[in-house]
């Protein structure tokens, strides 16, 4: 269902940047659902590392990693930086940063002054990493890498707890497709119309999500009139799988 991008009305990849990642990455284990999420963050996206992931994933380009101190470090994730403790870890294995600067690198990243916060430990990562023998060139990469998280990436932790979220409403929606639109109408009673609401969801997400699934709600009835929205007892679900 996710590797085919039917993800209107699951928490958390539901964006335009995730579904349009979805059927790219190819989720087929929980993990893979803690890396789409960190995906699509200003951090990983500004620092680049997106698309290499996916070509990475697909076998399309070979791992790799700047320096074989980092390869520990990058090896869950293809060599790719993607959690913001793989930053704070990059710092102190090839920055000679210590456990108080990896520190200050947590609180720098998505804070309001977060560059200017990195910008103070340029000089002693560069020097770390001349000490490392890293070549001049790879050093300016890994610190883009980590500079880039000044504007906001998902700790791993973060990432674990909203994929248990994603795989829960993932699973209702694929076994127990009646409940879980009569619960996102439930959620947002404006859902199925145009009118934008006061609600987190987007207008028109539950009409969205029914037509994707080829439900056809109830016509209204004013005797019986509620958004306490239910599946009747008397109604018939088919699933449609696409060829």
């Amino acid at each position: 269902m996710l590797c085919r991008a039917d993800s209107i009305g699951v928490f958390q990849v539901e964006s335009r940047a995730q579904i349009s990642t979805l059927p790219r990455l190819k989720p087929r284990k929980f993990y893979d659902l803690v890396v789409e999420i960190a995906l699509i963050r200003p951090g990983p996206v500004q620092g680049g590392a997106v698309h290499p992931y996916i070509r990475r994933r697909a076998g399309t380009e070979k791992i790799t990693y700047l320096h074989p101190l980092l390869e520990p470090v990058l090896k869950r994730t293809l060599g790719v930086p993607l959690f913001q403790e793989q930053l704070m870890q990059m710092a102190v294995a090839v920055g000679g940063c210590t456990a108080e600067d990896a520190d200050l690198l947590r609180r720098a990243m998505g804070s309001k002054r977060g560059r200017e916060k990195i910008e103070s430990l340029e000089a002693k990562l560069y020097a770390g990493m001349a000490a490392n023998g890293i070549s001049k060139d790879d050093a300016d990469a890994i610190y883009a890498k980590i500079q880039a998280f000044a504007n906001f990436g998902f700790a791993e932790s973060h990432s674990l707890s909203f994929a248990v979220l994603v795989y829960a409403s993932s699973w209702l929606k694929l076994h127990y497709p009646g409940a879980f639109l009569a619960s996102l109408l439930r959620h947002n009673p404006w859902a199925s119309t145009p009118r934008k609401p006061s609600w987190r969801m987007p207008a028109g997400t539950g009409s969205r999500c029914c037509a994707r699934m080829y439900c056809i709600p109830l016509p209204r009835r004013p005797s019986k009139c509620s958004t306490r929205r239910q599946v009747p007892k008397q109604a018939k679900w088919a699933a449609w799988i696409p060829a």
